[in-house]
Parts: structure tokens; sequence; C-alpha cells
């Protein structure tokens, strides 16, 4: 046996025979580790729940003003546009040879403090979220006839809302005052299933159906004394004008920067075409005080679960002054025993992180559907990505340095004492 692995086993057996005190150490350390890992998978999730809000869209395409702009009301339907951009316009872009798809997004009505996204049914086919995931249905089937409305899930989870039941839309996207279009309900032919992303908080209807609600409506008012019944509606011609923003999935990416270059200097209008990609990194880096606390709070938490690891290896060196004084008679040498204590420290490390990692799996695999259910915050059961190898790897040397504080004592220590304390 080599002296290394004598001085491992040893320590080994030293820990275990004190086991009962050392117990509430491992178990500090792998709360901070749990803890630790934890936020970090979240907090990833979370960004690319952010980030990948929407996959697989090359350009997004509204009206001219600024990127980040339009990215807040095209995709998470936050604000408002300063203008629209014809459909005119739409049309010719999905007309090109370059261009696969385009899923046309109006916007502008609400319900009960949620959006209303006028759109068609290539929404539900080629819109996709994190890492190219389809949008499913939980129940029910998308909107088929005019006044048909798909919910999100969370839309139907707080407001109670299943397949068949009606709903009255209002003008306007903020406000407590907003003017119901209480001639024309719908009715709710299907619910999403959740996403984390703006879809669960969302009501989706055919552009059709959005030009039909505002036929007897202008400059944002309702025409006195004319009523257009749901019936007669669908009579008149509902091809709209203009929408708030254009989806566009290229055939080949490589051919986005030309289609934005020319998107930007369209000649018809003023417009601005938008990667998803660097919009979202952009949005991203201005709200992510919230990432950068969950990471503070967690590694303060490591800190004072090391510091525990310091205080109890330094409480027992004045009870481990025979043992350690017994070890030099023998022959150990004071590097020895600095050795023997820092060993002790990483395997108690190592215990607490093994722990804390098995902690962290029985965690994710029991809570980890709810949190998908409920918020579409999709936490799955992985080996530790390479983040979290250098969290784990950060953890293991702050415990090795800081089990050299007791360490260094204990060399000074055993040169002052001797063997005066076995006497």
């Amino acid at each position: 046996m080599t002296r290394w692995t004598y001085l491992l086993t040893l320590a080994g057996r030293s820990a275990w025979n004190r086991r009962g005190t050392l117990l509430f150490v491992v178990f500090s350390i792998t709360l901070s580790t749990t803890l630790l890992l934890g936020l970090e998978r979240i907090r990833t999730q979370l960004r690319e729940s952010f980030v990948q809000a929407v996959s697989g869209t090359d350009l997004v395409v509204g009206a001219r003003g600024g990127n980040i702009q339009l990215m807040l009301y095209a995709v998470f339907h936050l604000g408002g546009a300063t203008n629209n951009m014809s459909w005119d316009s739409a049309r010719e872009i999905a007309g090109r040879a370059e261009v696969a798809w385009t899923i046309p997004v109006s916007l502008g009505d609400s319900h009960r403090g949620y959006p209303v996204v006028g759109t068609t049914g290539d929404f539900f086919e080629h819109y996709r979220f994190r890492g190219g995931t389809r949008l499913a249905l939980a129940r029910g089937t998308p909107f088929a006839e005019l006044f048909d409305v798909v919910i999100g899930s969370e839309v139907a989870k707080n407001l109670g809302y299943n397949p068949g039941q009606s709903l009255v839309l209002a003008h306007g996207s903020s406000g407590s005052l907003l003017t119901e279009h209480g001639d024309k309900p719908f009715t709710v032919t299907g619910v999403l299933a959740p996403t984390g992303t703006p879809a669960d908080r969302s009501l989706y209807i055919s552009l059709e159906a959005m030009e039909a609600i505002h036929l007897d409506w202008q400059g944002g008012a309702p025409l006195p004394g004319l009523r257009i019944s749901p019936e007669l509606a669908k009579k008149f011609d509902l091809e709209p004008k203009n929408i708030t923003a254009l989806l566009v999935g290229l055939k080949k990416r490589g051919q986005v920067f030309a289609l934005q270059r020319e998107i930007n200097s369209w000649k018809k209008e003023a417009l601005t075409g938008v990667m998803p990609g660097v919009a979202m990194d952009q949005i991203w880096n201005m709200v992510n005080s919230g990432e950068r606390a969950l990471l503070l709070i967690s590694t303060l938490v490591t800190i004072t679960g090391l510091a525990g690891l310091a205080s109890a290896i330094l409480a027992s060196l004045g009870e481990r002054r025979r043992e350690l004084a017994v070890l030099r008679s023998v022959g150990a040498r004071p590097l020895d025993i600095v050795i023997l204590l820092a060993c002790e420290g990483i395997l108690l490390v190592g215990a607490g992180i093994v722990c804390g990692l098995a902690a962290l799996a029985a965690l994710v695999a029991s809570l980890g559907p709810a949190l998908a259910d409920s918020y579409g915050v999709a936490v799955r059961l992985s080996a530790p990505s390479a983040g979290e190898w250098l969290i784990l790897g950060g953890i293991c040397l702050a415990g090795f340095l800081t089990s050299l504080i007791p360490a260094l004592r204990a060399y000074r220590m055993s040169l002052a004492d001797g063997l005066c304390h076995i006497i």
C-alpha cells in the first residue's frame, strides 16, 4: 500500500469514527450542492425558454422601428406597434422563391388581460420553440370556423376555460374600460399544451375573425347605430389590409442576410427584418438581473456550507491532539498530517457532492413534470452539463482550499505539542 493510499484510508476511517458530527457537515454540503446545481439548471432552462421562445424562424418582419421593440410585440405580445405593415407586402414576401413559409401576426385586442393574436393555420403548422419543438393541443382542435378561438394553457388554467365554452374579446390591450365585442362571441375549440413561451398566455383567432369583429368599428370605436351580426359578417370580404408582423422561415438559412437587407430597403413601405436569435440575446442581457441574483444566492449558500466544513474540522483539532501526536510518534511527518486532514476534507466534500447529485436527480424526477405542466419549464433528468461540471469542480477546489486551513493549523500544533499529549 502506497503512502498516499494509506493516508487516504486513514482519513476515511478517522472521518467514519466521527460520523455523527461530520454527518451534519456532509448534509450542509449536500444542500449547498443541490441548491447550486438546481438553480443553475433552472436558470439555464429559463434562459433557453426565453431565448428559444421562437425557434426555426429566420426573420421577424414588421414596420420600421427598433429591433427589440419589434421582437417584444411580435413574439412576446408586449407593448404595441407604432405602425402596421401592409398585407400586400406580407403576401409578396411570402411568395418569394427563397421563402418556405410565413406566419402573419395581427395584434390589438385582448381578453381579460391576455393578448389576442390573429393568425392563420400556418401558425400551428410551422411555429417552433425550444430547439424545434412543435406546438401541441392538449385538448380540442385548431380553429376552423370564423368565430373559433384556441387558447394557451395559462389562459385555460387561470380562467377555467374548456373546449366548447364561449368568450367575448375586448378592443384594445390594456386598461379597465375596454369596449367588448359582445355581439360576436367566440367558441373555444382547443387548448394548447404548456410551452413556457408567450403562447401559454395568448388567445389565437383567424385573421378573418380579427377583421370580422372590427367591421362595424372605426377609429378604435364602434360606429353608432351600426351592428353587423356574426352571420352577416361571414358574407363580407374579410381579407386583412394590414398586419402587425410576419414570421418568415427560409428554405436555406444562408439566404437570411440577403433577404434581411432587401426587406430593410423595401421600396413600397418602411419595413424592418430582425433575426430572432440576435434580438433575443439582446433582450435577455437587459433583463438578466434575476439570473445574477440567483447565482449570488446559491454561491453564498455554498460558501456557508464550506465554512461549516472548516469549522467542524477546526473544532475537532483540540480533541484530536492525542491522535495526531500518536501518528507523529510512529513516524508520520508534519506534511503527512497536512495531507491527512486535507484528504478528510476532500472526502467530506466528495460525499456531499455525490449526495447532492442524487438529491438533484430525485427532485428533477419528482418535480420536473409538475414544472413543465404548470410553468412550461422543462427541467430534464440528464447528466451534468459543462457549466455544472465547472460548478462541481469549483466546489471541489473550494473544499480543498478550505480544508487546508485546519490542516496548516494542525501542522503547527503537531510541531509544538510533539509527544507531550500522550505522556
